[in-house]
């Protein structure tokens, strides 16, 4: 018997995946408490989803902001008397080769990719506990499983939700709350346009160049993945891999980890500049 989603609490909701898992539980019937930084596509995002005549609550926050995240999850508690799933979803892109990265760029991009999450996931893990039930959906990446030259900051951070996902899932073994980590593949949003990105291996990155290449590689919608991570929910399924990129790279680096660096290190020198 699949779980069905009453209420459910979403970052990084004005735009991409968040914005389309809204979409698709509010078209469900279910009612939503969405928060962007962004406040102009957190309000677009907000009157979409009034017309589906469902509860919706919307509020500017800052995942990195611990006391807001925290705040935010008991506003939500009480106006949903309970949140059956929150989608720790909200994230950044950095690129920049590891010599020359800022602390400060480094700091941004952990302080909201891996920090949000762990902070959503303690702001609510208490009530659903004592609930004995919930879902607690934290997005990491299929760069939560590989390196990429010039993600290390992003791929650092995804490795951590990783592990700090697999950790949770045994702590709450017969508890009735379940978490999921979700590792999605190229997904079109605008991550990359509203990102940081300012070097590659070999100089000055080409912001146009690599949005372009990004279009190439992002090869599932958000409305798909949306829809892959709300079946996965349902299923009760810890590990989501979203695309078909995503199980397809889950699957080399593990079967065959020394020739899948070898293939991606050929691949990269035709893409990297």
């Amino acid at each position: 018997m699949k779980n069905t989603i009453k209420s459910a609490f979403i970052t990084g909701a004005g735009s991409g995946i968040g914005k389309a898992l809204a979409h698709q539980l509010a078209s469900e019937g279910a009612s939503v408490f969405i928060t962007d930084i962004n406040e102009k596509d957190l309000r677009t995002t907000e009157e979409e989803l009034k017309q589906k005549q469902v509860n919706v609550q919307a509020r500017v926050l800052d995942v990195a902001d611990k006391d807001g995240v925290f705040a935010a999850a008991a506003e939500a508690e009480t106006l949903f008397d309970g949140v059956d799933a929150v989608f720790n979803n909200a994230g950044v892109s950095l690129s920049d080769t590891a010599e020359k990265m800022t602390y400060a760029d480094f700091e941004w991009l952990m302080d909201i990719n891996f920090w949000g999450v762990v902070h959503g996931t303690k702001a609510f893990l208490p009530a659903m506990l004592e609930r004995g039930h919930g879902h607690i959906i934290n997005v990491s990446s299929i760069f939560g499983h590989i390196g990429v030259p010039t993600q290390s900051a992003y791929c650092a951070a995804k490795h951590a939700v990783k592990g700090f996902n697999e950790s949770v899932f045994y702590e709450l073994q017969s508890t009735g709350v379940q978490i999921h980590s979700v590792h999605p593949g190229g997904v079109d949003t605008g991550i990359v346009k509203h990102g940081k990105h300012i070097n590659t291996v070999s100089g000055k990155n080409d912001m146009e160049s690599m949005q372009a290449n990004f279009k190439k590689a992002a090869i599932t919608t958000p409305a798909r993945a949306a829809e892959i991570i709300l079946e996965g929910v349902k299923a009760g399924r810890y590990r989501i891999l979203v695309g078909k990129d995503a199980r397809w790279i889950d699957r080399l680096q593990r079967w065959m980890p020394n020739h899948w660096r070898k293939i991606f290190t050929r691949h990269m020198e035709k893409t990297q500049t």
